[in-house]
């Protein structure tokens, strides 16, 4: 069996940048992603140690996810389908007629849009009020038959309505009704005229989960959006489109970007060195195919090309292994051959002596700031 080991990358603002192509996007807009611990008066030294702590808590479950993507059952299969409900980054739209303001985590590792909605049978806390549907005149219940309804891991119906389950492991769920409904996003831009901007962007009949029974962490937000390759992804249900996103530091103030549609694309330079973009394709994992999968071939430090495996880094038949980009983990975590090189090779071309820095939970701590972990996680 295969082990992952944490690293913690500091290139963030280099490597985080998630284009998703696509040839038929003709209006965008763009938006600011909060990270769950800004404005929250934390030291450097907690904001890393709670970012350490999301990210193993976020492993385990991706992991869990990856080892019962063969299960055939689909309640089981619906019961594990993300296991993780802690995101790093959210992100401001509104929902409704009059449009009602909400703060949602971002999540590429699960497709599903929802919030939580009067009446509330039980709810988490949040920072705004629970959606009123019955206030809302763009709302509508999603028949048992409709196509969206069969798009759900686990379909189920009430009454003629509906009704959807969403299990995040042991730490979160949501249950309700799945409803269309118009959604607003910041400002946006035609893609003919880079000057036609207006307030915001008004996207009509989104299916998305209002959930009346909820349990479970929310980051101080009032729902989630998924970001996923899935059908009832926010990216797939206003495709075909594209989104990019760029991540500044979590211990900067600077607020991360994320942008839709005509606002991404790679048609421009990377300001911080000049340089032309760059990219490579995604691939899909039959057994997880609403995952952002890269072909990963080799890691370098400086221009020493590290000796590795590349079949460290392969999908293997039974949908394990492989590297995805997740916007929930703040560190990078790779196979236990692939760490020990990257671990090695660094402790021998950096002057200091290496300290194992318990504080955090990362075993070695370079140049005060640079951090490795082998806290093991089974794959």
């Amino acid at each position: 069996m295969a082990s992952l080991v944490p690293l913690l990358l500091l290139l963030v603002p280099i490597i985080s940048c998630l284009p998703v192509a696509s040839c038929k996007s003709h209006v965008g807009f763009k938006l600011t992603l909060t990270h769950v611990d800004a404005g929250a008066s934390y030291t450097k030294l907690q904001l890393l140690t709670r970012a350490v702590a999301r990210s193993k808590a976020r492993v385990a479950a991706l992991q869990a996810v990856a080892a019962a993507a063969p299960v055939t059952d689909p309640i089981a299969a619906a019961r594990v389908l993300v296991r993780a409900s802690h995101g790093e980054y959210l992100i401001d739209l509104a929902i409704g007629t009059p449009p009602l303001n909400y703060t949602a985590i971002m999540d590429t590792g699960s497709d599903l849009v929802w919030t939580q909605c009067a009446p509330c049978l039980l709810c988490a806390d949040q920072p705004t009020p629970y959606f009123q549907p019955a206030q809302s005149a763009t709302y509508r219940l999603l028949p048992c038959r409709s196509a969206r309804c069969g798009q759900l891991p686990y379909p189920a119906c009430f009454q003629k309505v509906c009704v959807y389950q969403y299990y995040y492991g042991d730490y979160a769920s949501t249950a309700g009704v799945l409803a269309n409904e118009t959604f607003t996003f910041g400002a946006a831009a035609a893609e003919s005229s880079s000057s036609n901007l207006t307030s915001a962007v008004r996207v009509p009949n989104v299916s998305f989960g209002c959930g009346n029974i909820n349990a479970g962490e929310l980051a101080n937000s009032s729902g989630m959006v998924g970001f996923g390759r899935g059908p009832l992804s926010l990216v797939s249900q206003l495709g075909p489109s594209r989104f990019s996103y760029c991540l500044t530091s979590y211990l900067s103030p600077t607020p991360s970007r994320l942008y839709f549609g005509a606002f991404a694309n790679l048609n421009s330079t990377n300001t911080s060195s000049g340089s032309p973009v760059q990219s490579t394709p995604f691939v899909v994992n039959p057994a997880l195919p609403n995952m952002y999968y890269l072909s990963l071939k080799g890691i370098s430090l400086g221009t020493t090309r590290l000796q590795i495996d590349p079949l460290v880094f392969a999908i293997n038949d039974d949908g394990t292994g492989g590297v995805i980009i997740d916007s929930g983990t703040s560190i990078t975590y790779l196979q236990q051959d692939a760490y020990e090189a990257v671990r090695n090779e660094l402790v021998s071309i950096v002057p200091l002596p290496p300290k194992n820095d318990t504080e955090i939970g990362l075993d070695t701590c370079l140049l005060d700031g640079l951090y490795l972990g082998v806290r093991l996680m089974a794959c």
